[in-house]
């Protein structure tokens, strides 16, 4: 399986060049940015995305158990990005495909010390699987995680450390993981946090105070309608 893509006349070895050649038309200082980006700065980003979605949900004037649900989700979007690592480490070592730069000369290689094997990418994976997971909790959140593990995939490619179906394989790899195991993971999650969204010192990380404070206006009027209409019943009996 070491032998993927060694050949400068395959598809995939052709648009690993293409890609990567932009890297040597760029200027310095742009290589330096994708290097940062495509290495740090889109997980931080991803990360930072699930934080601002869970601020936005917690928030948010519903029913306790769709609340816990609503945050389950968002738990799970971290722990898929977790399993989906650990579902390659096998893939990785049954493959066994060397890096890129290994077995093709004058590529661009903006990242340097890597040696572990190259399919797939831990990158695109942990990018894709947490902006699916994302996109079943929260559509508009999860479009633009997804938006960003495209945009990591392509800078891994462009650093040079992989090739275009190592980022293929992670994409597809974090998106079966995300979207296979999500039920099991809102059927184990969801209680959990239903039981923390009751306690004094953690509710609030399942439901903001504001939430549950507007809940009752905002949920239970129809409750209250019934009571004035028994109460009218009453009287007029």
């Amino acid at each position: 399986m070491a032998g993927l893509a060694e050949s400068g006349s395959n598809p995939d070895v052709d648009l690993l060049y293409d890609i990567n050649g932009l890297a040597k038309d760029a200027p310095h200082w742009l290589d330096r940015i994708v290097e940062f980006v495509g290495e740090y700065g889109l997980l931080l980003a991803m990360v930072l995305l699930v934080v601002w979605c869970w601020w936005t949900v917690r928030r948010r004037p519903v029913p306790a158990e769709e609340a816990a649900s609503s945050v389950a989700a968002l738990v799970w979007v971290p722990l898929a990005a977790a399993v989906a690592v650990l579902v390659n480490v096998p893939i990785r070592g049954f493959v066994e495909r060397p890096r890129p730069f290994l077995d093709h000369q004058g590529l661009e290689v903006l990242v340097s010390g890597k040696t572990d094997y190259s399919f797939v990418s831990d990158h695109a994976t942990i990018t894709m699987a947490m902006g699916v997971a994302l996109f079943v909790a929260h559509r508009r959140f999860g479009l633009v995680g997804i938006g960003l593990g495209l945009v990591e995939g392509f800078c891994r490619v462009y650093m040079g450390v992989h090739y275009p179906t190592d980022v293929i394989g992670g994409f597809a790899l974090g998106t079966a993981v995300a979207l296979l195991l999500s039920p099991v993971a809102s059927m184990l999650l969801t209680p959990v946090l239903k039981a923390v969204e009751g306690t004094a010192w953690l509710g609030w990380a399942v439901r903001a105070r504001s939430a549950r404070g507007t809940e009752k206006d905002a949920v239970v009027p129809g409750a209250r309608v019934e009571a004035a209409s028994a109460e009218e019943r009453d009287l007029a009996a």
